[in-house]
Parts: structure tokens; C-alpha cells; sequence
């Protein structure tokens, strides 16, 4: 396990005209499960294989335990690599397959079947140690891809978009797997996923990108609660916070045509971007709030969240209610904001001002 370093890490493709990473300064503990997420061409993957050594540090440098790796060599940095796609040999067994990289790297056979039992124990993967590949399911194949990376028993762990391949209810249970295990095994981790809802699940911090930048890195709540501009605002959280054009003033915030209190936090009068997630709005009595026409709703048993158009400045707007109260498509309900669910953002820059 080690500590990992980015310094002003750079990498500029040839004739590119921007960098896809662009000088990224992160620290990541040791046994810390980091998240890199972001829109697809963001440079996460790109920075993930620059720390493996699978692309070029154009500016910057890395460090792994204390140890400039720069420069060094892929099988130089004892990191393990967990793919997209499974990359199995498909005429090797599970065993097979798990114990390769320890075979090539010169190990006892009776070193290589304790590290393969205790992994496959670990895995759930003992009972299908003779099987080739193609007898196992989607997730099954993915936890072989993770048994040959645990039983090199590496530093760290460099997982780009691991679930991406499976269905809806398998990506759920192996994204619990993979972070139990992460933690029983305690080995420091860098994990690369568009998904915002998997990054929010699975790790102890994230990093939010964007155009080869880092936006904002902190615990999972944190970023929700307190997101440092519109972008990171609007990629955390499911179904996402929207936005309206607002006023602030004396009397509060004012936004299609209603005026709500709110926690100013130091924000001046003037033209700002609002952002209220989707529980920070409450139904009222018409007059009261702002008209929203319902296009659709998504009833989620307890919950139910109303997807509209608010009026008259035609802005999306979306709103959790409960279930049971009985809103359909084409109805106009009235909403107001919490003055604490109100989120209020500079609307040149985009950074947060209250």
C-alpha cells in the first residue's frame, strides 16, 4: 500500500490543441478509495494511465510512496490494472487466468495456488476455478479480472470503468463487492467512472473533472451539500439539481417572479444562477410559489419526483413529493425553496457565492 502524488501531472497529445489533463494536482492516502469522475473526454482515464505508466507525463510529475515513478516503467510501479473490458485469456481457466502474471514473474507453484485460493475465496470464485471464461456470467468474469489484479498484491489498484460492461442489477451488487473488498484488503485505490451515482456509493473522496481539470475533490456529501460551482452542482446527484436565473436583494432571492428567503452566506445583491435539488423544493398554495407544469412523473413507491417547466421563464424543474400525492402529467402545482436548499452561484464564472 503507498500514498500517491499528482504534481502539476500534464499530459498534451501531439498537435493537440489543449492538454487532456492539464496540470492535476491531487493526494491520495494511503488505503484511500479515490473516485475520478466526470462527462466522457474529461481526462480521468487519461490521468488514471498516466499514474500506471500507460501514457506519457508530458509536465509534472507522479509520486507513489514517496517515489518519484515519472518516468518509470508500467511493471516498475507495482500497480494492478482492472479494465473495462474483462481481457481474459478465453482457452485459460479461472486459475489460469488469476495465476498468469505470477507465473510469468517467476513464482513457486505452490506460491501461486495460495495467492489464487485465498483471492478466489475472497471473490466467491472457489467453485469455478476449473471453468474457462465463457462458462461464467458478466459479473462473475469481472471478479476473475479482480482476482488477477489481488493476487499480485500490489500497492495500489487502477480500476477504469470496471461495471460498464454489466446490466443494471449486476453493476449494483458488484459495486458493493468491489468496495467491501477494497476495504477488507486495504489497498490504496484510484477508480475511474462516468457514473456520478457510483462514484457517490463507492468512494471515501472523489474528484470531479472536467476538460482535464479538477472542479472539486471531497467526500461524497460534501460535494453534494456544498458544490463549488454550477458544473459540480449539476453532475453530482441523481436526479440533478437544476437551475433558474435569480435577483438577489434585501428582500431575498427573487426567481420567475417569486421572491424566497435564503441563506445569503456572504453573496452580494445582483443577478446570480439559483440551484435547488430536487428535495429542496415544496408544494404551496397557488400564488404562493412558482408554477411548475408537470410533463412527467417518476413514482418511485414512497417517493415520486415531478419532472416540469416552470413559469413563465420555462426552466426545468424537478421536485420530490411523496408518492401518495396524486399529481399527473399536464397538472400545474406551486413550489417554493427551503432557504437552506437554496444553492446561489456567480452567473459569469459559475463558481459559488452562497
Amino acid at each position: 500500500m503507498a500514498a500517491i502524488r499528482f504534481d502539476k501531472a500534464q499530459r498534451w497529445y501531439p498537435k493537440a490543441p489543449a492538454p487532456a489533463v492539464a496540470g492535476i494536482d491531487l493526494e491520495i492516502a494511503d488505503g484511500e478509495f479515490m473516485v475520478l469522475v466526470g462527462p466522457s473526454g474529461c481526462g480521468k482515464s487519461t490521468t488514471l494511465r498516466m499514474l500506471a505508466g500507460l501514457e506519457e507525463v508530458t509536465a509534472g510529475s507522479i509520486h507513489l510512496g514517496g517515489r518519484d515513478v515519472t518516468t518509470a516503467a508500467p511493471k516498475d510501479r507495482d500497480i494492478a490494472m482492472v479494465f473495462q473490458n474483462y481481457a481474459l485469456y478465453p482457452h485459460m481457466t479461472v486459475a489460469g487466468n488469476m495465476g498468469f502474471c505470477l507465473k510469468n514473474a517467476g513464482l513457486p507453484k505452490h506460491e501461486r495456488e495460495r495467492r489464487i485460493a485465498e483471492a478466489a475465496k475472497t471473490l466467491g470464485l472457489t467453485d469455478y476455478l476449473d471453468r474457462k471464461p465463457k462458462a461464467l456470467s458478466g459479473g462473475q468474469r469481472q471478479r476473475v479480472a479482480m482476482g488477477r489484479a489481488i493476487v499480485r498484491n500490489p500497492q495500489v489498484f487502477c480500476m477504469d470503468e470496471p461495471l460498464s460492461n454489466l446490466d443494471a442489477k449486476m453493476r449494483v451488487q458488484t459495486r458493493t463487492d468491489i468496495a467491501k473488498l477494497q476495504r477488507d484488503l486495504g489497498v490504496t485505490t484510484v477508480y475511474v467512472t462516468h457514473d456520478q451515482t457510483e462514484a457517490m456509493t463507492m468512494g471515501d473522496r472523489v474528484a470531479v473533472m472536467k476538460d482535464g481539470e479538477l472542479q472539486q475533490v471531497g467526500a461524497p456529501m460534501e460535494l453534494y451539500a456544498r458544490p463549488v460551482n454550477v458544473f459540480v452542482a449539476g453532475f453530482i446527484g441523481s436526479p440533478a439539481m437544476k437551475f433558474l436565473d435569480g435577483d438577489l436583494d434585501e428582500a431575498g432571492i427573487t426567481a420567475a417572479g417569486h421572491t424566497m428567503a435564503v441563506e445569503r452566506n456572504g453573496a452580494i445583491n445582483g443577478p446570480v444562477i439559483v440551484g435547488v435539488r430536487p428535495e429542496g423544493w415544496r408544494l404551496t398554495q397557488a400564488g404562493n410559489g412558482i408554477p411548475v407544469t408537470v410533463a412527467m412523473v417518476e413514482i418511485l413507491g414512497a417517493d415520486a419526483y415531478l419532472y416540469g417547466t416552470a413559469s413563465p421563464v420555462g426552466a426545468d424543474v424537478i421536485v420530490r413529493t411523496s408518492g401518495r400525492d396524486q399529481i399527473r402529467m399536464g397538472d400545474t402545482v406551486h413550489v417554493t425553496a427551503d432557504p437552506h436548499a437554496i444553492h446561489l452561484f456567480d452567473k459569469a464564472t459559475g463558481a459559488r457565492v452562497g
